[in-house]
């Protein structure tokens, strides 16, 4: 690997990295052109699985892109079926809030809650997943159950800690929570989700997950909810791969099960 980066520190004309007490440390150069290489590296792999053959095979891998909480609440059952079908898969999750660009191949399948707007990608949505207001049976035995909107003053609250851009687009739709208005405050959904199970307070989840915990009480369902829009995607270029499609229409009809609502496509 030494032979490797002083070649290209040679080639280059510059240097990339510097030695430090605990190892080589990037230098300011190798930091700027640290995305390209990224996308010459998701492109490589990108290369290998479209001439991968008509089939998976040994050696395939697939990488999916998905929030949080689809992927530790969604897609772990799905892929499971899958692998049982296709153990020589490996299957790569990419958990992260953030939108992945499949334009620089961070991922080969993207699951968005939100239309994807990059040109060059291969779109489908899949329907919808309502958001409401949800609490532990053990929490509302203890402070009792709000029966209006008004009422939650008198609850204890989980939220979010930073007004990100998607917060203040669910405020946009009727979200009129600030950050002052919870207890418990974390952008993770996950960690968000863990605190109703405990029984910390009333939080935001999504109700086809919530439903699975017979505990987990929907609340004011006629005065707060909102949808999120579940779109899978995947990079033009990766139509030619017979496996990266039969996975992509794989993914497609096994969400139905989560977001049922009609479909649209998209290209």
């Amino acid at each position: 690997m030494g032979r490797h980066i002083q070649e290209l520190q040679s080639s280059l004309g510059i240097a990339l990295f510097t030695r430090a007490p605990n190892g080589l440390r990037p230098t300011d150069a190798a930091r700027r052109v640290e995305p390209h290489a990224q996308t010459m590296a998701g492109a490589a792999a990108t290369l290998v699985r479209a001439v991968s053959g008509k089939g998976f095979g040994a050696h395939t891998g697939v990488r999916i892109a998905a929030s949080e909480i689809v992927g530790t609440e969604v897609l772990p059952a799905i892929l499971t079926e899958f692998h049982a079908h296709h153990s020589d898969v490996a299957v790569e999750l990419s958990l992260s809030d953030r939108t992945e660009d499949l334009l620089r191949r961070d991922a080969d399948i993207a699951v968005r809650m939100t239309s994807p707007k990059q040109r060059s990608l291969i779109a489908r949505r899949i329907g919808s997943a309502t958001v409401g207001l949800h609490a532990h049976r053990r929490y509302l035995d203890q402070h009792g159950r709000p029966s209006k909107m008004e009422q939650l003053t008198q609850h204890v609250l989980i939220g979010f800690d930073r007004e990100t851009a998607s917060i203040r687009a669910l405020q946009r739709l009727g979200m009129n929570f600030k950050r002052e208005d919870f207890a418990f405050r974390t952008d993770s959904h996950i960690a968000q989700l863990a605190a109703i199970r405990a029984g910390f307070g009333i939080g935001m989840c999504q109700t086809v997950i919530a439903r699975r915990d017979s505990n987990l009480v929907h609340l004011l369902p006629d005065d707060f909810a909102f949808d999120l829009e579940v779109w899978i995607a995947m990079h033009e270029d990766l139509r030619a791969s017979r496996p990266m499609r039969a996975f992509f229409d794989y993914l497609a009809s096994a969400l139905l099960g989560y977001a049922q609502t009609k479909r649209q496509n998209r290209r």
